[in-house]
């Protein structure tokens, strides 16, 4: 190796100028793998380039990287808005439920067993707020068929009024107020028992419009100093969220009528002046001839002079319930059912009919249920109500002074 080469290889790298052929010493060729360095032409092996210059590379190969990273993590991320996070989740949980429930009820209503379809067509048919899931699957007119097929016929008739009361020889006290656990099959409720006949009257508003609120139970026991009390006749509910301010039918209060008409037959449910508990049809004259003191409007009647009226296929559909009856010693019965809940999913019209012959009744009718069955007994609703709003607004009510 001459000196020339010697300097070329541990110098500094030089220019190297270009010559021609004829002077062909001075070309050197660059070594397997070497990088060009520069426009120049000059070549050069990884051990001719300077350690600040791989220090320099090295440290922009490093930095770039993190340069980028430490950018992006300086960009403020956007927070997700916790209450359209809890929204959205709740839209698809309610879809998904929606979904569910419509399926479960085609599979009920177009399924294989016509006893499931009647039963809980009836279900839905006696509420305010599920009548279109039904009418999704059948006509009105297949549905009114399901209805007069699946309930109570009504026999037209009347209390009789001139039977007196009987007392037993181990009757209690005329002031007891007994209080039992009912239950059945599908359903979990309480019965009240008012041995005094005398002490339950109706409560209700003083005027009726369809502008204006009714009130809670617990409002019309408290007002009255009342002891106990339990919801009373129907009223205009569209989707069930009616106010409770108009009541169906009649309502008389103390001997006088306060809504209905006179000459209007509907269904009667009342005491008159001798506490006997009158059911039937009749006009608003009729009523007061027959010295009704306190009376409002619901149905069906479920006995008559001890007689049960007589149900057609499910009796009904499954639903919350409130019933008032009477027994032979004049003592008042007062039954509210639980529904719409795992525990209770509620009773029919024959299941109601069953608890009060059971418990002795001669005389019964339906009231007002679904989400406005509720029971008070010293302050405190002892039945538990099936309304997501909690007690509802109503016109009337029964209560037990």
């Amino acid at each position: 190796m001459n000196k020339d080469t010697e300097r070329h290889v541990y110098r500094a790298p030089q220019r190297v100028q270009r010559t021609t052929a004829s002077n062909p010493r001075h070309i050197r060729r660059a070594p397997a793998g070497a990088s060009q360095a520069g426009q120049t032409g000059q070549t050069a092996s990884p051990r001719q380039t300077s350690p600040a210059r791989q220090a320099a590379t090295a440290r922009q190969t490093a930095t770039a990287p993190q340069t980028a990273s430490a950018r992006q993590a300086s960009r403020p991320r956007r927070k997700a808005n916790p209450v359209l996070r809890a929204l959205a989740g709740l839209g698809v949980t309610l879809g998904m439920l929606l979904v569910f429930c419509l399926g479960a009820s085609a599979v009920i209503c177009l399924g294989p067993s016509p006893s499931a379809r009647d039963l809980f067509v009836n279900t839905c048919m006696e509420t305010s707020a599920l009548k279109f899931i039904p009418r999704i699957f059948f006509e009105e007119s297949r549905i009114e068929a399901i209805r007069a097929k699946n309930g109570v016929l009504d026999s037209g008739a009347v209390t009789d009024t001139s039977v007196d009361f009987t007392q037993s020889e181990d009757a209690l006290p005329l002031d007891t107020i007994e209080i039992e656990d009912v239950s059945g099959p599908s359903f979990k409720g309480k019965m009240m028992i008012v041995h005094d006949p005398s002490r339950v009257k109706v409560a209700s508003l003083d005027s009726f419009s369809p502008d204006v609120s009714g009130k809670r139970l617990l409002e019309y026991v408290e007002e009255a100093g009342a002891v106990a009390g339990i919801n009373g006749g129907g009223f205009q509910d569209l989707n069930g969220v009616g106010n409770g301010g108009m009541p169906l039918g009649l309502v008389i209060r103390d001997g006088k009528l306060l809504a209905g008409g006179l000459n209007s037959a509907t269904s009667v449910i009342g005491f008159d002046n001798e506490n006997h508990l009158v059911v039937g049809t009749m006009t608003g004259q009729e009523a007061l001839d027959r010295g009704i003191r306190d009376a409002l409007s619901f149905g069906p009647v479920f006995i008559v002079n001890g007689e049960p009226a007589e149900v057609t296929g499910s009796g009904g559909g499954l639903n919350p319930r409130t019933v008032i009856g009477q027994r032979a010693d004049g003592a008042v019965l007062l039954l509210t059912i639980d529904g719409r809940q795992p525990q209770s999913l509620g009773a029919s019209y024959e299941d109601c009919i069953q608890v009060m012959l059971d418990y002795g009744a001669i005389n019964a009718a339906n009231l007002d249920g679904g989400s406005s069955t509720q029971m008070v007994y010293q302050g405190e609703t002892i039945n538990v109500c099936a309304s997501l709003y909690g007690p509802r607004r109503l016109p009337t009510a029964f209560i037990v002074m």
